[in-house]
């Protein structure tokens, strides 16, 4: 689950803070995210059969909690904030934090499952595209460059980089192919808190922000729009769609910066973290 759109840096990673600062984490952090990650991953591949014409919303729904249980955690957004479910399902022209219910899928759609189990504490922040039957050619192809984003924007992570390094990858990908990319809403830190510091934005200039250090985590999750970039919110409070009803696609993956470049915590064993035709 995205974040909505002054850091300073400090290193104990058992602490939890507010007030803006960026946690370096050690060893434990890693260890923690790397399962919480691994369960994510897991959950979003065990999803792939299931997600088909006729099924309901719901009964993904119901997948992933169960899932998030038998593997030692629970959903994180289960509660968050009034949410009453263990997933965000957004299809179409929805940007993100589509709410399950009784919608069925239909061929030709395209959806994003947002999953965070949180497992001893540490939250693993994912969330992948998925291809409901016979999609149109146009379709695929943002998802493929969402994709694309994604992998870009993480590959700009390095110690010594800045924040907006990775914005900027991104962006320039997204616009390269004609296409919206969402500024209302970001990624975000990511640990024992779910939304933490700093703000990640997927569209911003190469060295500005923060330095990046090794022992932050953070979530990079691109909504790139096949037309133009504004969204609004639907009346429910928790929808975001686009405002001209264009196709939007996201994919998420959460990190940590390493002393070389980063880990990603929330990759499939199996390779479905990336769409198969890419």
């Amino acid at each position: 689950m995205d974040g909505m759109t002054q850091y300073q840096t400090i290193t104990d990673s058992s602490t939890v803070l507010r007030d803006g600062t960026i946690k370096l984490h050690g060893p434990e952090g890693f260890a923690g995210m790397r399962a919480a990650g691994k369960l994510a991953a897991e959950i979003l591949d065990a999803l792939a059969p299931h997600v088909v014409p006729g099924v309901t919303t719901a009964a993904l729904d119901d997948i992933v909690r169960e899932m998030s249980i038998a593997g030692g955690g629970v959903p994180a957004t289960l509660g968050y904030r009034g949410y009453t479910h263990s997933c965000c399902i957004s299809i179409n022209h929805v940007v993100c934090h589509g709410i399950p219910g009784d919608k069925t899928l239909k061929d030709g759609d395209i959806v994003n499952i947002d999953v965070t189990p949180l497992v001893d504490g540490w939250h693993g922040d994912s969330s992948r595209m998925y291809l409901v039957g016979d999609v149109p050619l146009k379709a695929r192809r943002l998802v493929e460059v969402t994709y694309e984003c994604l992998m870009l924007g993480i590959a700009a992570v390095r110690p010594g980089a800045r924040l907006g390094d990775i914005g900027a990858a991104i962006q320039r990908h997204a616009e390269a192919n004609r296409y919206g990319v969402v500024r209302e809403f970001c990624g975000h830190g990511v640990g024992r808190l779910f939304h933490d510091a700093p703000e990640v934005v997927h569209a911003a200039r190469a060295g500005t922000g923060p330095e990046l250090r090794p022992g932050m985590f953070m979530t990079i999750e691109p909504m790139i729009n096949l037309g133009k970039a504004p969204v609004k919110l639907l009346e429910d409070g928790w929808t975001a769609v686009t405002r001209d009803r264009s196709l939007s696609a996201q994919f998420e993956h959460s990190i940590g910066i390493t002393e070389t470049g980063c880990e990603i915590f929330t990759q499939s064993a199996t390779g479905m973290h990336k769409p198969p035709y890419v």
